[in-house]
This record gives structure tokens, sequence and C-alpha cells, in this order.
């Protein structure tokens, strides 16, 4: 996902002027101002599209929204209606001023920028890996940073993605609306787990006298 093809999408109307006509003022005036009208309106436009919309390190709202039209995952995590509660208001129909109530309702909430990025990063590369932890792992460290979170494959089925710090409470909220940490096919969804320090022992391995070490995960 870092190296995008470069493209050249420059027009040269220039150079289609044959030497002949290099003392005709008028027709060098004319395609002069053409030439501007393309700079404008189309190398321009197509070098904001490759940041504005085709690369998802730079793409913005607009282009993040065309991304999840592509990929078909929303970037609002709705929330559950909460039916058990009670409207809030006044009177036996618990109305607030003539207009309504406040009844529980099923809502949701936008993500940020930052937020829209990683969601549609996770689902691409959910789409198109095989889901083998080295390639998982080189991912995370590319969408999150080195060290910050790593799969732990427990060779029973069974996934774990280990952060190195507390989770934000936003990301949480991705985590559990989305589907969208890469698992090799067939694994149920992994476990998310926090484990801020390494293990404690003596070696490269931090081995406690040839019995494992003293790990400070779950």
């Amino acid at each position: 996902m870092s190296d995008i093809q470069e493209f050249d999408f420059s027009v040269d109307l220039l150079q289609n002027i044959l030497w002949q006509y290099n003392e005709a003022t008028a027709l060098q005036s004319l395609i002069t101002q053409k030439q501007e009208w393309y700079i404008r309106n189309h190398t321009e436009f197509w070098s904001d599209w490759m940041v504005d919309v085709f690369d998802l390190n730079t793409a913005n709202d607009f282009g993040l929204a065309v991304w999840a039209i592509i990929l078909n995952i929303p970037l609002v995590v709705a929330a559950d209606p909460q039916p058990g509660k009670i409207a809030w208001g006044f009177g036996p129909e618990r109305r607030r001023f003539n207009r309504g109530n406040f009844a529980p309702s099923a809502s949701g909430f936008g993500l940020t920028t930052a937020e829209k990025r990683l969601v549609l990063k996770l689902r691409y590369f959910q789409l198109v890996t095989r889901g083998a932890a080295p390639e998982v792992n080189a991912f995370l460290n590319y969408v999150f940073g080195p060290g910050v979170v790593y799969m732990a494959d427990g060779l029973e089925m069974k996934i774990r993605y280990v952060f190195s710090s507390a989770i934000p409470a936003q990301l949480q909220l991705v985590f559990n609306a989305f589907d969208l940490l890469p698992r090799p096919a067939g694994v149920g969804s992994g476990t998310v787990v926090v484990d801020p320090g390494a293990a404690w022992g003596f070696g490269p391995n931090r081995n406690n006298f040839n019995n494992g070490n003293f790990h400070h995960g779950p």
C-alpha cells in the first residue's frame, strides 16, 4: 500500500506546434491558453485526486467515503437501541414541552479521519491477505507503528492481538463494531489483550532457568 505507481498527468500542447508556425502569434496565444486550461482542469485535478482519494494515507473525508463504498464498509459505528429504558419527559406521555420526548433509540457516532483511514486499511488488507502471521504482523506494524500490536498464533485455531499499551476507548469501539483485525481463514475472531511490558528472564529469550519466563500478559 505504500508503493504507489507514479503517473504523469501533464499534457504538453505546445509540442504540437510545427516550426513553421513559430511566428503565428494568434495561434501561439490560442494554444497557450488551451495549455493553461489543461493545467488547471486536467493535471491539477488528477494530482489532487491521487492525494485526496486514491492514496489512503492522505485521502480526505470525501476520498474515504469513496473507499468505504468500494470496500463495502460503513464509517459510522451504530449503537444498539435500548428499549428497556423509559423515555424521559413530563406527564403520562412523557412530553417535553409539546415537542415529543427523549426516547432512547438506535443511534451512532462518526469516526475521525484517522479512524476512517485505519478501518479502511484493515478492511483492505483483510480482503487481500492469506492471514499468515508474518505478513499480518508486518501489516500491523505498518498501520499501528512498530511494537504497538502483534498477532500471536496459539496453534490451536486461536489467535490473540497483543497491544503494548492501553487501547483508546474510541478504538476499542471500532474493534467491537467491525470485525477487521486480520487473521487466517477458518479462525474465529481473535482475542484483544494488553501486555504493557516485556517478559522478565535471562538471555535473549528471557528464560527463567529453562522453565519459560515470567510473562506479564494474560
